[in-house]
């Protein structure tokens, strides 16, 4: 029998959650940690129909990117994500943050999403840095990028600058943009300001604006094979969850 613990152990072996940000609310957030699981939900972000779906398949636990609680809570309201999980008994497991940084994680997985040869962490950072198999224009790699990733409005600086290395960041990594420029030609993150992105325009450094949750969804939800290597008597299921933010 497989219970949230084991699951919630399992994901502090690969990716431990003392690793986390000091701000994060990673781990294990809501329900009986001694729980039976036969069925987990996976889903980027904990949203009412990531939820819907986890009581209509009858989940025991809903497994996210993004935690269900995340800033302190005074009151909990019916008709919330929040609410309809705790009234219907589904425990919930976040692997934000130290999934972000860990081997294999998100920023990994997107890297390997991008095809990115001769990857390495960068101390002290979330980034990874790779290379291209060819180098590219910017235009091309962002049309690459957009292909890849299925991003739609997809932002980028206009530079001469040739693509060689490339440092990933999935989400909101815009912090550490001086960390990317020392050590690649080009910064591929979910989201950044448009004063950053105008900062590293006006010295012609790449960078790419690709989404959130186009940046984090796929590399999250590439955790479910090891999962199911792992607990084999469990289902695990990807909730039907697209872009909440529409673009054009």
């Amino acid at each position: 029998m497989t219970t949230v613990k084991d699951i919630f152990d399992y994901i502090d072996k690969i990716a431990p959650y003392d690793n986390a940000e000091t701000w994060d609310n990673t781990g294990f957030l809501v329900g009986s940690i001694d729980k039976e699981v036969r069925r987990v939900v996976m889903s980027l972000d904990p949203c009412r129909k990531a939820v819907n779906f986890a009581k209509c398949v009858e989940a025991d636990l809903l497994l996210t990117h993004h935690p269900i609680i995340f800033s302190p809570l005074k009151k909990i309201e019916a008709d919330t994500a929040l609410y309809d999980l705790i009234n219907s008994d589904i425990a919930s497991i976040s692997a934000h943050t130290s999934f972000d940084k860990a081997i294999g994680g998100i920023n990994d997985n997107l890297a390997e999403l991008l095809n990115l040869k001769n990857t390495r962490h960068i101390d002290g950072t979330m980034l990874v840095v790779g290379d291209l198999e060819e180098e590219m224009s910017i235009d091309d790699f962002a049309i690459y990028v957009a292909e890849i990733l299925g991003t739609h409005g997809l932002r980028y600086t206009d530079t001469e600058k040739i693509i060689r290395r490339v440092a990933v960041g999935g989400g909101g990594c815009s912090e550490y943009m001086a960390d990317a420029m020392e050590n690649a030609d080009c910064f591929v993150t979910g989201e950044i300001k448009y004063h950053e992105m105008l900062d590293a325009y006006e010295i012609g450094y790449a960078v790419i604006s690709a989404g959130h949750f186009e940046t984090e969804n796929v590399p999250f939800l590439t955790l479910k094979e090891r999962l199911e290597q792992a607990f084999a008597d469990v289902e695990f299921l990807i909730a039907p969850v697209e872009n909440p933010v529409s673009e054009i």
